[in-house]
């Protein structure tokens, strides 16, 4: 009976290992802790740790201290990284379809913004990359694009006429500035300040967090609040250890991933509010730069004129997902 009793127990024990096996998930990512997306990466480690009762940790690797995002693909196909949140324009070599986030003025608010990520846009963009042998979670904010110039303050259509624009590498951008008359010139992020400090361009685009934290304001006379693109991420997962995860935590690593989205669009938001009210008192104080605010007439005007380009884009991007994302209400 006391050996039956024992091989019930070894049995028992076994199955309950089994049952509880555990999983580790590298998440890389390239910017600092203390942004919006690192906290967001530290809150979903947590929240996925307690929801699984710790039967899965992640390792959050912040500031590309595993790779870039230029890299991660590579590493998440060797499973060398399970999990990756690379900015939009990573993405475009994969699936082009992501260039409908350059579109300007194509997103009429924050409200409308994550509508379109949320429903059957963003659902048929993640499929894109799906079929790429990546599993699309869910999209964090980077913040909207605003317009700067040491040359002109942008607030008609008509001031960007032969001003040189520093753009990132982009078809869409190109036809962007050369809607309005300016002339687009690519430059890597890191030649930025030292092009605008010397003349080699007059203007740019930036979210607030790269317009401030690059300190672009000290070589910028003027910042238009223009929310004319959008910047992203997208968080994905290594297709061969989501395979290998069962039904149920499969599941909640799309609960904790779900909460970690919510808690990082509130603090992306409350990081754009902080960012241009130092760039306010900067304005106030030194009398350096001028700070503008399209009004809705002003945005009508520029995305009058810009939106001129969506059909070149038809066949790159879909006509379908164009006038999808416009109509989402």
């Amino acid at each position: 009976m006391k050996l039956l009793s024992t091989l019930v127990l070894a049995a028992a024990l076994a199955v309950s290992a089994f049952a509880q096996k555990s999983y580790t998930i590298k998440f890389a990512h390239v910017v600092a802790p203390a942004t919006p997306k690192g906290k967001a990466a530290d809150f979903f480690a947590k929240r996925l740790e307690e929801i699984t009762n710790g039967q899965i940790k992640v390792q959050v690797f912040p500031s590309a201290q595993l790779y870039d995002d230029d890299r991660v693909f590579m590493a998440m196909k060797m499973d060398n990284v399970q999990m990756a949140a690379p900015s939009f324009s990573k993405f475009t070599p994969l699936a082009p379809a992501f260039q409908l986030f350059d579109l300007p003025f194509i997103f009429r608010d924050t409200a409308h913004l994550h509508k379109v990520l949320d429903g059957e846009v963003g659902e048929a963009i993640k499929q894109k990359i799906e079929d790429k042998g990546f599993v699309a979670l869910d999209y964090w904010d980077a913040g909207f694009k605003q317009f700067s110039s040491s040359k002109k303050p942008l607030i008609v259509p008509d001031d960007a006429k032969g001003q040189k624009f520093r753009i990132m590498s982009s078809k869409v951008l190109e036809e962007q500035t050369k809607a309005v008359g300016g002339n687009p010139q690519v430059l890597p992020f890191s030649e930025v300040y030292s092009a605008l400090q010397q003349g080699v361009v007059d203007a740019a685009e930036n979210p607030l967090s790269n317009f401030y934290n690059s300190k672009f304001h000290e070589v910028q006379s003027s910042l238009t609040i223009s929310d004319h693109g959008y910047l992203g991420y997208l968080v994905v997962v290594s297709d061969k250890f989501w395979k290998s995860l069962p039904d149920d935590l499969k599941a909640k690593v799309k609960q904790a991933m779900k909460e970690a989205t919510q808690f990082e669009r509130e603090e992306s938001a409350k990081d754009e509010a902080i960012l241009l009210a130092k760039l306010e008192e900067y304005a106030k104080s030194t009398g350096k730069l001028q700070i503008t605010k399209l009004t809705p007439a002003q945005k009508a005007e520029w995305q009058k004129v810009m939106s001129t380009i969506y059909p070149k884009f038809y066949d790159v991007i879909g006509k379908d997902l164009i006038e999808k994302t416009m109509n989402t209400k």
